[in-house]
């Protein structure tokens, strides 16, 4: 078992969820310890590294081979769910699959042969999940904090003021796409001024990052507050420009990055620091949260069952 996870209970209620990003597909399994709270324990957590998004932001199209692994990956993923007892999850897809010209038609064809069945999700359910998922962690908090989740072919924003959503935002600005020259010059001018707007409204804004990348990175820092899980952004400038004058295969030597990892790391730490530069942003918070935990929240709030595994 991974360190970190939860021993697995046969009799607890368990959920899981299927996030499909433009880099990896995760699968994250869920038991309820308690339903008066409520309160989960992640029992699973796998991740695979498909990168969809290096077909789609170059081709527009997913190729007929990584196609053939998602249909053996998902049938991978629903016996695990049946191993782990799930009766309630949901799948859904973002960025590259939405980008996909033959995204649809790789979905009926996944649910014909795996009985899996994936939404494609827009931008602004993507942030408005993450931001449901992060609801406990700002009860009380005072301020003004922007929620920035990076992923491979979109990042999305969420800001909150004394705890409340102010609002929520998505940018086709993502890892895979900048390694790909695939981001419009005008999405980053939206990017910037949006930011300069919510700034000047909501001044003193701090990050809290989200996404595989900026729970990488925090790791890097050396200077991090281990205390809060936060790190200074000046910290991250540092880092980053370290990494950014490396080549891939330095990144993987000097910091153990796996080689999925090494190569998108850096446009994530451009990401992050131009939104933090922009807002004037001094910390980057970041719990140890993202999409998947959000889909099973909404899952266990809704009451809603897709399918049951025997």
């Amino acid at each position: 078992m991974e360190e970190g996870l939860a021993e697995f209970r046969e009799n607890a209620v368990t959920y899981a969820a299927i996030d499909i990003g433009s880099n990896a597909v995760r699968l994250l399994v869920k038991q309820l310890d308690s339903p008066e709270i409520p309160h989960f324990s992640k029992v699973l957590l796998l991740r695979v590294p498909l990168r969809l998004g290096f077909d789609v932001f170059s081709t527009g199209r997913i190729s007929e081979k990584k196609e053939k692994n998602m249909i053996r990956l998902m049938k991978a993923y629903r016996n695990l769910m049946k191993i782990y007892g799930v009766s309630d999850y949901r799948a859904c897809a973002t960025s590259a699959m939405r980008d996909a010209a033959n995204g649809p038609e790789i979905i009926r064809a996944i649910e014909k042969k795996t009985g899996i069945r994936i939404e494609i999700i827009d931008g602004q359910e993507e942030a408005r999940m993450i931001y449901n998922n992060h609801i406990e962690y700002m009860k009380g908090r005072k301020g003004n904090f922007m929620y920035v989740d990076v992923g491979g072919g979109s990042t999305e924003i969420n800001l909150l003021a004394d705890g409340e959503l102010v609002c929520s935002r998505s940018y086709n600005i993502g890892t895979v796409r900048i390694l790909n020259g695939a981001v419009a010059e005008g999405e980053w001018g939206r990017l910037a001024k949006d930011m300069k707007d919510l700034s000047l409204s909501y001044p003193g804004i701090n990050i809290i990052g989200s996404g595989g990348n900026i729970n990488k990175l925090i790791k890097l820092v050396r200077t991090r507050d281990s205390r809060y899980s936060r790190m200074t952004v000046s910290s991250l400038h540092e880092l980053y420009d370290r990494l950014k004058e490396m080549t891939v295969e330095q990144r993987m030597e000097e910091y153990s990055l796996k080689p999925d990892r090494a190569d998108v790391i850096v446009p994530a730490g451009r990401i992050f620091l131009t939104i933090s530069d922009i807002v004037g942003a001094t910390y980057i918070y970041v719990p140890v949260i993202g999409l998947a935990d959000g889909i099973i929240d909404g899952l266990y709030a809704a009451g809603k069952r897709q399918s049951s595994f025997v």
